[in-house]
């Protein structure tokens, strides 16, 4: 992660970050933050362009290469990040900075949106200020900055209002100095508590025999650590070996999870990501739901049939919860004539969307839409069936099998309580008619 590469020489000799543009979805550019030299508006234009050429925001390419410059960007919260690097350096080291300047602004604000930023521009000129210097990430971590620059509240508006003064601390942070600069000394809290959630999301491609064709699940670790004095934490599990791709926060000594494969650390004080991580094996990926399904279109006919049925599969006895179906018909498709025995589904007949809110799915009784589908009158068969896009919330349960066998911690004598908490997802989950 940052703190870790800031620590290699090779580092040192990039020109990182020139300059970055937070852009809204609208295209407008509402705040720009230049480093070394003011580079003009006019070099979104590049962005843009691309942004007419992608079908949607996400397909947006992240790196752009332009006459003189690179634009990396990412998009988080209906807001483009996009920063403006001079010279090559590695896209994904300048993408991972740029997702720590959300995070922060989501960790001060309670939100990382238009408004929020709007509203808390100096404080925001003071991050950026602080986490990048001259061009180089310096201070990422949470605890560091919130030592450095004090979170808004009510009243330190108004006094710094009345009084002049601003949100930025008197006294250099005590764990910059350190070796562990994610974590301030001398915490202290009355209730020793350490929660850990952790969430997983499942990217599946079902054909329309039921059969995977791709399934991933992309999992994290969110914790939130609130415990007293310097405590040394090793969580382990009881399936290590299911993960792949695990990308791990600085407090993590990585040769003990290379030879054990249990997660020891020192960790900063509050909310924080642990790890994340992807189990990209097909076998070990289970679909928890299922959806028997038959949609279809006569030749020369004004009409045709739409019956779609969605029930748990592979969801160890636990409730599939908030289940929604969304569905772009074919352009041919003027309106829906539909019956749900659970749920209730609204046509968009500009947009051409269904979307049917399904809910808590109960094994007993299966929901169920059906009904029929009214074409333009003279228009041709569709040429294809839509596809099914479902999300869906299943609470105590991690889909990868995924399993925290235990939590223990040295260096402090008091006991904390633990807590461990499951939820899985649907990422892009696709079922093909």
């Amino acid at each position: 992660m940052l703190t870790t590469f800031l620590s290699c020489p090779f580092s040192l000799s990039l020109k990182m970050i020139h300059s970055l543009f937070l852009i809204n979805c609208s295209g407008d550019i509402f705040l720009e933050k230049h480093w070394k030299s003011v580079v003009s508006q006019s070099v979104c234009d590049y962005f843009f362009e691309a942004q007419e050429k992608a079908i949607d925001v996400e397909n947006v390419p992240p790196v752009i290469s332009t006459p003189h410059h690179y634009l990396i960007s990412i998009y988080r919260d209906k807001i483009f990040f996009v920063s403006v690097i001079q010279t090559e350096v590695p896209p994904l080291f300048v993408i991972e900075f740029l997702h720590r300047v959300a995070d922060t602004f989501q960790d001060y604000f309670g939100e990382c949106s238009e408004t929020a930023i709007k509203d808390n521009v100096v404080i925001v000129y003071e991050l950026l200020e602080e986490m990048l210097d001259n061009g180089f990430p310096l201070a990422t971590e949470s605890n560091i900055l919130k030592e450095l620059i004090k979170p808004p509240t009510i009243l330190r508006s108004v006094v710094n209002s009345i009084t002049g003064s601003s949100n930025v601390g008197d006294t250099l942070p005590t764990g910059q100095l350190s070796n562990i600069p994610w974590r301030r000394a001398g915490v202290k809290y009355t209730n020793n508590e350490a929660y850990f959630d952790v969430i997983e999301e499942i990217d599946a491609i079902i054909d329309k025999s039921g059969s995977t064709v791709f399934a991933e699940i992309q999992g994290v670790i969110d914790s939130c650590i609130k415990l007293s004095g310097m405590p040394d934490l090793s969580l382990s599990f009881m399936n290590p070996r299911l993960l792949d791709d695990v990308s791990f926060h600085p407090c993590i000594r990585f040769k003990r999870w290379e030879s054990e494969r249990v997660l020891s650390f020192i960790p900063p004080d509050g909310n924080f990501r642990l790890i994340s991580y992807r189990v990209s094996s097909q076998n070990l990926v289970a679909i928890p739901v299922y959806v028997k399904h038959m949609i279809s279109f006569k030749e020369n006919s004004s009409s045709g049939r739409f019956d779609v049925t969605v029930g748990p599969k592979q969801n160890m006895g636990k409730t599939v919860e908030g289940v929604v179906m969304t569905v772009h018909m074919p352009k041919a498709v003027l309106n829906m004539n539909l019956t749900a025995t659970q749920g209730s589904y609204t046509f968009d007949p500009v947009t051409k969307v269904l979307s049917w809110d399904v809910g808590k799915i109960t094994p007993q009784k299966l929901p169920n839409l059906k009904g029929i589908v009214n074409l333009q009158s003279g228009a041709p068969k569709p040429e294809e069936n839509p596809s099914l896009n479902i999300q869906f919330k299943i609470q105590q349960l991690a889909i990868s099998g995924l399993k925290v066998n235990r939590l223990d911690m040295y260096g402090e004598k008091y006991k904390p309580f633990k807590g461990v908490k499951y939820i899985t997802k649907a990422g892009k989950f696709q079922v093909r008619t």
